[in-house]
């Protein structure tokens, strides 16, 4: 069968649509297109490739082995000409291009949009796209290249990622400012397990900080709550209805309003949690990334100057 650029160009584009919708409909409600519009394009692209894409079980989707080689392919392919397009933007002065982010829930509730807000000021013309997701989820996406820059805690592998800035935070304990415990300058996890507390799930990075420490002490953990949702543990303690565990790091406006109260925890064997900046290899090559990787970089520098020179127990 005669192979066409232009034939190809459309069904590739097609096939990675659908890939990433996970279905023919999906893919078409995204674009405004006609499913059997869709469906027949991927169905050329795969007669024209002589294998099928995708293993078909009803209407659900999943890509084939041929299909998972095609995706990296084109998402290489893809990667590449970004990189050239702003090596050309860079020369004309960054005016456009696009920033892939990948960040922990508690970054993205105030930091992450604080930085951004003075990037996009700075670069207006530059497209950003952020993904939240867990701590290892986070360097996966940079260390498989669907993002650029993560934003991240405790990385379980440093395989493969750039670390760009690292800052240690003080673990405490979050509660109501009436809670029996609010009084407290510090707190011990001891005390704070004679109350209902909310207890990170796991997966989430905070619970391999305070799961050994409760095992070294032989503290039973008997949570009110297990919960994969920073947020939603810090609107419990709002409400009064537990204590939960964090960094200041995502309850900024709750601690500025006073709706919550940070107590440092005590334990001389609880570790700070660590927060990362971190970047896929190669970056240098990406000129909109690099800029955005130094001047996230920058502002967290800046907005941790104080805090850096202290200990991790909130002395």
């Amino acid at each position: 069968m005669q192979r066409s650029d232009d034939f190809l160009a459309s069904g590739c584009r097609y096939f990675l649509l659908v890939a990433e919708a996970g279905s023919v409909r999906a893919a078409a409600r995204q674009v405004n297109t006609a499913a059997s519009a869709i469906s027949r394009q991927v169905a050329l692209l795969e007669a024209s490739l002589g294998i099928a894409l995708f293993e078909r079980a009803g209407r659900t989707l999943r890509l084939s082995p041929a299909g998972e080689e095609l995706r990296r392919a084109l998402t290489s392919s893809a990667l590449l000409h970004e990189q050239a397009l702003d090596r050309l933007n860079a020369l004309r002065g960054l005016k456009s291009g696009k920033v892939r982010i990948a960040t922990v829930e508690s970054v993205s509730a105030a930091l992450l949009p604080r930085i951004l807000e003075d990037f996009a000021t700075r670069y207006p013309g530059l497209e950003l796209a952020v993904t939240v997701a867990g701590s290892d989820a986070v360097t996966e996406l940079v260390r498989d290249n669907t993002a650029d820059v993560g934003f991240t805690f405790n990385p379980t592998s440093f395989d493969g990622l750039g670390i760009a800035h690292t800052q240690d935070l003080p673990l405490g304990a979050i509660v109501h400012p009436q809670h029996a415990l609010a009084r407290l300058a510090r707190v011990s996890l001891k005390d704070c397990l004679a109350h209902p507390v909310a207890w990170p799930a796991r997966g989430l990075s905070l619970r391999s900080l305070l799961d050994p420490v409760a095992r070294r002490q032989k503290l039973a953990v008997k949570p009110a709550v297990e919960c994969n949702s920073l947020r939603v543990m810090a609107s419990l303690a709002v409400r009064g209805l537990c204590v939960a565990f964090q960094t200041p790091i995502g309850i900024e406006q709750e601690l500025s309003d006073r709706r919550l109260r940070f107590i440092p925890l005590s334990d001389r064997s609880m570790p700070p949690d660590r927060m990362m900046l971190v970047h896929r290899p190669g970056l240098e090559g990406h000129a909109a990334a690099t800029a955005f990787l130094e001047h996230a970089r920058g502002r967290l520098e800046k907005l941790f100057a104080v805090p850096k020179n202290r200990t991790g127990r909130g002395k």
